[in-house]
């Protein structure tokens, strides 16, 4: 499906883009400057497409119009023309993207901005883009990697870099995509990103060391799990993610801590290693109900559904416990063998998993009965498992092998195979993380793979013998992996839609393109100047690079020309003595600051020699028009090798 996605990307570019001016004539762009909600039309190949835009309003109700900083439902309805029937199973692709003037773009102009974003550029980028997914990276320094897979298929886009304050251990994202939440053990805080933005809005004091993470289902508490040296230092703090602020601070014993929620989030289960106990939280009241004592260091919880069962795997002795959620007590017990420390049930399956890296071996028990069906030989050291509709994928820290194993024939037997992601074993890189470094990826039946040692990024797609491609993370180990899908999901039949933030106040088009039948229009919104946000100052004048090419040439000068104008007139200006560009190359490890140089009409030079391989973003400042680096929207370039 990815693959077969980006061919017909490629195959639109010559085939959507070069209709005949009759279908625009057949179209209807309409209906500008109608309120939010109001549909716009498009009619033509025998389809209606339906455009509206709504506010995801307050509770009160009241919001009558599209704001900055507030988030709207994009939505796409598509329908035949004769007979209405809704068309299901397409694969729509739009962008939002900013215009400077209330002008609609004319047809041709439409297909040259979708062209523009069909090809991969870092000087034309939409405002927006409702198409690709981000694959984000946990890296080992204080960072997170945002890779744009769609733009670089075969060679990594690093579409931006999130700043931390110290490394992170931990991550989870909200259910909505809207927040994550990163866990700094050695500042003693949990970072929360703002994804929309990826921007770090506020760093929570969490406690004395916060490793593990765990967001109930309902997204009201972030519990992280503290691993003090002393009682007092250790358990688990609450963090209340509406207000950013610490709700409660619970004594749960000594770390590390592993953490479950039954269904409903009215009770949190909570494992303490040191202390050989299971703690039941009440969510409501955030006070400890009950301890049970569950044998020698508890390393692993997991939930099942279904039988309404936590289960908690001791790595001393190799016991499993089957507890009941709802009684609190130990209903069963099973015996594998010392060393079992992680444990996976995939939703609404009939088996769980229970992995021991001490004897390279999986557990399988049959949640209905509580026993043991499978033992299974998997690679070294194995530490993380995933699951995927079909398989269960099992990460081997002593292998760059990855693990399948058939969950559907598991009545029968464990079906398994492997496939290398990689040419080093992950331990090799000396870094680790709590988090998952398989993750599936929004294609059904595939799935992401970080190899720290190789500092890549792996994609599989469940059939093949070996990875259809990859992604560099410029010489960073990839320690976890996370999956943003922001690609346009059918929500109901023949509607498709996503969710926009817009921080600038203006005219917006929404480019919509469709393979079959083919489709290239234009829609319009526009978003007002929310009263209740505070008002970014506007610089007197725009810069816009003039590029033949985004790549450069390690130690090789590269000449950067750009044209100043100004924003209101949209005049050139010239002679400008205080233009300056600062070069940074990610994530900061060398940086080059330059008096750029006029040329007439408005146009600036300056030169500049990348002394090494990577990404490299160009800011831009000038003084006296009241331009800062940290105002300007950076430029991104990256090398080739020669």
């Amino acid at each position: 499906m990815f693959l077969r996605f980006l061919i017909i990307t490629v195959l639109l570019l010559s085939a959507v883009l070069s209709q005949a001016s009759a279908q625009d004539r057949n179209s209807t762009q309409g209906n500008v400057g109608q309120p939010p909600g109001t549909p716009k039309t498009y009619n033509g190949q025998g389809i209606s497409i339906e455009f509206s835009v709504e506010p995801i309003r307050s509770e009160k109700g009241k919001q009558a119009e599209l704001l900055t900083g507030q988030e709207a439902t994009v939505s796409f309805k598509i329908v035949e023309t004769s007979g209405g029937k809704p068309l299901s199973n397409l694969r729509p692709i739009a962008w939002v993207d900013q215009r400077q003037t209330n002008r609609s773009p004319a047809a041709q102009e439409c297909r040259e901005k979708v062209q523009s974003f069909l090809q991969s550029s870092f000087t034309k980028r939409p405002t927006v883009d409702l198409n690709a997914y981000f694959i984000l990276a946990l890296n080992n320094e204080a960072n997170i990697s945002v890779i744009d897979p769609l733009s670089g298929f075969g060679g990594s886009k690093l579409y931006t870099l999130i700043a931390l304050k110290s490394p992170g251990e931990d991550w989870v994202m909200s259910a909505d995509s809207k927040r994550l939440y990163v866990s700094m053990p050695s500042v003693n805080q949990v970072a929360v990103i703002d994804i929309p933005t990826w921007q770090v809005i506020t760093n929570v004091d969490a406690g004395v060391k916060p490793k593990r993470l765990a967001l109930q289902n309902d997204g009201k508490y972030l519990w992280v799990g503290n691993e003090g040296a002393s009682a007092d230092e250790s358990g688990i703090t609450v963090i209340d993610t509406v207000a950013s602020g610490v709700a409660a601070r619970l004594n749960t014993g000594a770390g590390p801590h592993e953490i479950v929620f039954n269904d409903d989030d009215s009770a949190a289960f909570i494992t303490s290693k040191q202390d050989g106990t299971l703690s039941v939280v009440d969510v409501r009241r955030l006070a400890v109900v009950k301890k049970i004592k569950v044998g020698p260091l508890p390393a692993a919880i997991g939930f099942s559904s279904l039988g309404k069962t936590a289960y908690v795997a001791n790595e001393a002795d190799g016991t499993i416990l089957a507890i009941d959620v709802l009684r609190h007590e130990v209903i069963a017990r099973m015996a594998t063998e010392p060393g079992t420390r992680a444990i996976g049930i995939p939703p609404g399956g009939r088996f769980g998993f229970a992995l021991n890296p001490r004897k390279s071996t999986v557990y399988i028990f049959d949640l209905s009965s509580n026993r043991v069906a499978h033992v299974v030989p998997v690679g070294p050291a194995a530490d993380q498992i995933i699951f995927t509709r079909q398989f269960a994928y099992i990460r081997s820290a002593a292998s760059e092998f990855v693990t399948m194993i058939k969950i559907a024939d598991l009545g029968k037997e464990a079906a398994v195979s492997r496939f290398p992601a990689g040419q080093k074993a992950p331990q090799e890189s000396f870094t680790s993380s709590l988090a998952n470094a398989i993750v599936a990826a929004p294609e059904e039946g595939a799935v992401l793979v970080a190899n720290p040692a190789d500092k890549m990024i792996y994609y599989y797609t469940e059939g093949m013998a070996a990875p259809m491609g990859s992604f560099q993370n410029y010489r960073r180990d990839p320690r976890a992996l996370l999956v943003l899908n922001n690609s346009l999901r059918e929500t109901e039949r023949g509607v498709y839609t996503s969710t926009v933030r817009l921080a600038a106040p203006g005219y917006y088009d929404v480019a919509f393109l469709l393979d079959s039948p083919r489709v290239v229009n234009c829609f319009e919104m526009t978003v007002a100047e929310n009263p209740a946000l505070p008002k970014k100052p506007e610089t007197a004048i725009k810069i816009e690079p003039l590029l033949k090419e985004t790549t450069v040439r390690v130690g090789e000068p590269y000449t950067l020309r750009f044209r100043v104008t100004d924003r209101k007139s949209d005049k050139p200006i010239d002679n400008l003595e205080d233009v300056g560009v600062l070069v940074f190359l990610a994530p900061g490890i060398w940086q080059q600051r330059e008096w750029a140089k006029p040329r007439g009409d408005g146009i600036y030079e300056m030169s500049f020699v990348p002394p090494k391989d990577g990404v490299y973003y160009l800011f831009f400042q000038c003084p006296s028009q009241g331009l800062q680096f940290n105002q300007s929207t950076p430029l991104t370039l990256q090398t080739v090798k020669t």
